[in-house]
């Protein structure tokens, strides 16, 4: 009898996976000492980024 493999709920946390099948992450520096940051670097910094390195790892993290 084959055991379930678990999610990794850290990687669960920060990365998802689109119908494709690419892995996205949230962009860095986006959450605090924004009053200091122009409005363009806030905006160039929002939304998600696709992952290319480690996407195999990330992926079997996942379970997918």
């Amino acid at each position: 009898m084959s055991m379930k493999m678990k999610t990794h709920r850290a990687t669960a946390k920060r990365f998802r996976i689109t119908r494709t099948g690419k892995v996205l992450h949230r962009k860095a520096t986006g959450n605090h000492m924004l009053t200091k940051k122009s409005g363009s670097r806030r905006r160039r910094v929002e939304g998600m980024a696709e992952v290319t390195a480690e996407r195999r790892v990330i992926r079997r993290l996942l379970g997918k």
